[in-house]
């Protein structure tokens, strides 16, 4: 059963998606609210997991990752123990920054940053190509980005 938000919760969401460095002093003037309980609903979205974490989100291109390729992977039927193998592998390759199994053709598709063609090209074949299980990989690759974000809607879109 989904728990039902109020005004504000969904306020101090939104700031903080947006800005999460605002201090709690910030985001209670922000909402109407004074400091105390401001700090016990953040704290309450973060026990009930509405907030998952805060991060500074960095610029890939500043560090030298000029693309971000989708790879889109086939496997072999996998075991149980396989299949956490490959998951296990895949967290540790920080290059992935997403990986999503998805129905059709393909089993996976990986979000990957590369510096440039050339390194990619050695990725799939030194890193892609030996996860367990992994037997093809398509790949697409981003030409330029028209839209990116972390913010989420915090409430569906109604149509009927």
């Amino acid at each position: 059963m989904p728990v039902t938000l109020d005004a504000i919760d969904i306020k101090i969401l939104d700031l903080m998606q947006r800005d999460a460095s605002l201090s709690t002093a910030e985001l209670a003037e922000r909402v109407g609210l004074s400091q105390s309980p401001c700090w016990r609903r953040i704290q309450r979205l973060r026990e009930e997991g509405f907030i998952k974490s805060v991060v500074a989100i960095v610029d890939p291109q500043r560090l030298g990752f000029k693309m971000q390729i989708f790879a889109q992977v086939k496997m072999t039927t996998l075991s149980e123990d396989e299949r956490a193998a490959f998951h296990k592998a895949i967290h540790n390759i920080p290059e992935i920054l997403e990986c999503w199994t998805v129905f059709g053709e393909m089993d996976a598709m990986l979000k990957v940053l590369a510096p440039d063609v050339i390194w990619y090209q050695d990725f799939i074949f030194n890193v892609i190509l030996k996860l367990p299980g992994v037997i093809d990989v398509r790949s697409i690759v981003t030409l330029s980005e028209s839209k990116s974000t972390t913010a989420i809607p915090l409430r569906a879109r109604q149509f009927r």
